[in-house]
């Protein structure tokens, strides 16, 4: 009798987390991080205690909601780190985000937001010490301009998030080229390098 009375309480538990991440995940997506957590509570027709009792703060829900595109956001900067070149390093990182920034709408969405819950939570970010890091290590090899800061890549990020292309597979080569040209900017030393094959793009309607 005991386990039968037990079993709902875990499923409706289990359920109620997850409108509250599919809710949240929604709100921040169209409203940013200003997005009371009661709308969202009551998006996920939830008590604001219950949000609060998961979630202790719109922070470490921002970061449950987006678990996936963080952990690969920290994937693609722990490798570009262990790279033992700095530039090379530095190149990759700025090459897979922009390129899983192109395929992935929910990643776009993500990264569009991300400054947000860095300001927020600077201090306590370890993804974002990872990309400080790359941009000190570079910038200590001579090879990244000494006046890029970290708002240079958030802006290219935004330049990236404005590729049309009439298939993800479009929007990645497009992003790929970039990529390489953001880089070339970016270098301290001009060092010509073959850029990634040009993609035919829809015309802007002036």
């Amino acid at each position: 009798m005991t386990a039968e009375v037990i079993t709902p309480l875990r499923s409706d538990a289990s359920d109620n987390r997850m409108r509250i991440l599919v809710a949240a995940r929604t709100a921040f997506l169209a409203e940013g991080l200003d997005v009371p957590v009661r709308e969202i509570a009551r998006r996920a027709q939830v008590s604001v205690a219950t949000v609060y009792r998961r979630f202790p703060t719109k922070e470490a829900l921002f970061t449950e909601a987006f678990t996936e595109q963080m952990s690969l956001c920290s994937e693609i900067v722990g490798d570009a780190l262990a790279e033992p070149d700095p530039w090379r390093g530095f190149s990759m990182m700025i090459e897979r985000v922009m390129e899983a920034n192109a395929r992935d709408r929910g990643f776009r969405a993500f990264l569009a937001r991300l400054p947000e819950a860095i300001g927020r939570a600077a201090d306590r970010d370890h993804t974002l010490r990872m990309v400080l890091d790359l941009v000190r290590r570079a910038k200590e090899a001579g090879e990244l301009r000494p006046d890029i800061v970290l708002e240079d890549i958030v802006l290219a990020l935004m330049a990236n998030e404005g590729i049309r292309a009439s298939s993800p597979e479009q929007r990645a080569a497009a992003s790929r080229r970039f990529a390489g040209l953001i880089l070339q900017s970016f270098r301290a030393h001009s060092v010509p390098a073959p850029l990634p094959p040009p993609v035919r793009l829809p015309l802007p309607v002036l």
